[in-house]
């Protein structure tokens, strides 16, 4: 005869009591082959989500420091090149003396002594100038007729100096049509001459490291009055600025 008195037996486990189990899961949970899956723990899956989230920030902020940093330095460079902006020196040539110049149809061939005086000036305010490896050329119609070497000079910030060069020509062959330009100037009472001098500049700036340039001056259109008593011909027309450039 049956009980009625026991509950009915069902296939289910009965549920476990409240506050059975201390983490909220059953003994096993994590390791039993039931559970496929490993439960994570609250804590770790806090960290695996603020993790990325930190290293994320932590790259936003050094890039932009990087670039503030970058920006800065720009600015400050660009203020003291304006500051320091280098400018090319100028050059004019004060005086030019001829002596003993002749020159031969026959032979085509030139001979003479140049002195020519320069007034070199640095409009830098705050840089000192240098030149070295100073060679300088004169010329007639294109025509070269002697090449001279001129000693390192140096040159304070907003200052001038005074520089010579010295020409000898002595039976300098040059072509034709050259001397045939000579002889109808020299019968107009003036012989155009040009110099062309190339140096080696070094801009100095108190810390800021020092630049060299390779710089070269033209002085054309130098007309020198030759007279007809054997006297030293001399510059005509004033001083002439010469042009500079890199």
């Amino acid at each position: 005869m049956a009980d009625y008195s026991r509950p009915p037996v069902t296939s289910y486990p009965a549920p476990p009591p409240s506050g059975a189990y201390s983490d909220g899961y059953p003994p096993g949970a994590h390791s039993n082959p039931a559970y496929p899956y490993a439960v994570p723990h609250p804590q770790y899956t806090n960290y695996q989500y603020h993790a990325p989230v930190r290293r994320a920030n932590f790259l936003r902020y050094f890039l932009l420091a990087m670039i503030t940093f970058i920006i800065i330095i720009g600015a400050i460079l660009f203020i003291v090149w304006l500051v320091l902006r280098p400018r090319l020196p100028v050059f004019v040539v004060e005086s030019v003396t001829l002596n003993n110049f002749s020159i031969s149809t026959s032979s085509q061939q030139v001979s003479g002594h140049w002195l020519v005086r320069f007034q070199v000036r640095n409009p830098n305010q705050n840089m000192k100038l240098s030149y070295a490896d100073i060679e300088s050329y004169i010329y007639c119609n294109s025509e070269p007729l002697s090449r001279t070497r001129l000693p390192p000079f140096n040159q304070g910030a907003r200052s001038q100096a005074v520089v010579q060069a010295s020409f000898v020509a002595m039976d300098s062959f040059v072509d034709g049509w050259a001397v045939s330009g000579i002889i109808a100037e020299r019968a107009s009472g003036a012989v155009r001459f040009q110099v062309r001098l190339i140096a080696l500049a070094q801009f100095k700036a108190g810390w800021w490291p020092e630049r060299r340039a390779l710089i070269q001056v033209l002085c054309g259109d130098l007309a020198v009055g030759l007279p007809s008593n054997g006297e030293a011909g001399k510059l005509t027309g004033g001083a002439r600025e010469c042009r500079v450039g890199l």
